[in-house]
């Protein structure tokens, strides 16, 4: 026996709607092609679905009608080109984290460039601090080949997940707290990078289930105004950072100037601005190492 699609389409994102998911149809398309083995892109080639798949599809409805990430149900993430195993224990990469990673990327692209013309026999150093899943570092990595990256990261669960993602690149992880991480490369770096917490304490209730009930609490929130963990990047990086070496952090939408201003204190960087993210919010901050 045999189910068509499109009811159980309609079905399943009228469920997520009224659960308030944010992009219900889209979410049940993925969810589908999950369950029957499929990629997204083929599922409209389907008129029907066997008795089941349509079974697990529907178990998979119900589970993401309360809540659970989608990523969760999958196990897997995407970001910028890449998929990404991820679960229960380790940040769910976001889209807004892609435009950041882009920048760097950008930045480092003429080293690696001078190095494959035989200009420079320098190939660029990069830390990540806080890699989580291992998206930015695993980006870096494959998109730039040949840039030694270091990956930082203090939870065995996420590390867990990292070590999986990283398993085919060159990157380094180093499983511990980034205060104080890799001494041995301090004044060499040539960009450190970081997506920390900066969720203020006392947001708790605002912060959408999926991630306030399902993400790894230690990587969500930083103190009483969503700041310390910002400040502790800032200060390892000017340790890591070779003189006109780079760092760029992300940030919530509403600490444009505040995580400036925590680099202007420092006092060690220069050309501090600020980046908007893809639907145009203030999202992540970036400096360069002073001589």
């Amino acid at each position: 026996m045999s189910q068509s699609v499109r009811p159980l389409l309609i079905q399943a994102a009228s469920r997520l709607r009224d659960v308030g998911v944010e992009s219900p149809e889209q979410e049940a398309r993925q969810l589908l092609a999950f369950a029957v083995g499929v990629e997204p892109a083929r599922l409209p080639l389907l008129d029907a679905v066997e008795d089941a798949q349509a079974a697990h599809f529907h178990t998979l409805i119900d589970k993401r009608s309360h809540r659970i990430p989608l990523q969760h149900l999958t196990g897997q993430a995407h970001f910028r080109y890449l998929r990404l195993d991820v679960g229960p224990g380790v940040f769910v990469p976001r889209p807004e984290t892609e435009v950041m990673t882009g920048w760097a990327i950008e930045q480092l692209r003429p080293m690696v460039y001078a190095v494959a013309r035989g200009e420079s026999r320098h190939l660029p150093v990069v830390v990540e601090l806080g890699t989580g899943s291992g998206a930015i570092a695993k980006s870096i990595a494959t998109e730039l080949t040949g840039t030694r990256v270091y990956a930082v990261e203090v939870s065995e669960e996420a590390a867990a997940y990292a070590m999986r993602n990283l398993a085919d690149t060159t990157v380094e992880l180093h499983v511990q707290d980034m205060s104080g991480a890799l001494p041995q490369l301090n004044g060499t770096v040539d960009l450190v990078i970081a997506n920390p917490p900066y969720i203020p304490l006392d947001a708790f209730e605002s912060v959408i289930p999926e991630v306030r009930d399902h993400d790894p609490l230690l990587a969500l929130f930083s103190g009483d105004d969503g700041l310390d963990a910002i400040k502790v990047v800032v200060a390892e990086a000017a340790r890591l950072l070779r003189p006109t070496g780079l760092l760029c952090v992300e940030h919530a939408d509403v600490q444009g100037e505040a995580a400036q201003q925590i680099l202007l204190d420092h006092g060690g960087f220069a050309g501090v601005r600020d980046h908007p993210d893809l639907a145009g919010r203030s999202r992540f901050v970036t400096a360069v190492r002073r001589a």
